[in-house]
């Protein structure tokens, strides 16, 4: 199985860019996304930036890998916290498979 990391560019030049995700950082293929400013957010597989993300996104998608990670883990945690986004929300079918 392959997760996506969300990632920050700490510094690029034209085909790739060093990224963090917390304290660690690696080198990242851009060429899919291009050069991005330092700063911006990236969804990184297998060492290559796919998607550029919003803050916000980069942040929901970190908390939940948190999520996903204190459960492996058995740590007791608050997954309401992580999962901000889904409380108190109902579920919603895509548009393709909702009823006209």
């Amino acid at each position: 199985m392959c997760l996506g990391i969300p990632m920050q560019v700490v510094r690029s030049d034209e085909h790739r860019a060093e990224c963090r995700n917390g304290s660690e950082s690696e080198w990242v293929d851009m060429s899919l996304v291009g050069e991005q400013a330092e700063g911006c957010w990236v969804l990184v597989f297998l060492g290559a930036a796919r998607e550029i993300l919003d803050e916000p996104r980069a942040m929901q998608m970190r908390d939940a890998l948190s999520a996903v990670h204190a459960v492996m883990q058995g740590s007791e945690t608050d997954l309401d916290s992580l999962f901000a986004d889904l409380v108190d929300r109902e579920p919603q079918l895509p548009a393709h498979l909702q009823k006209n």
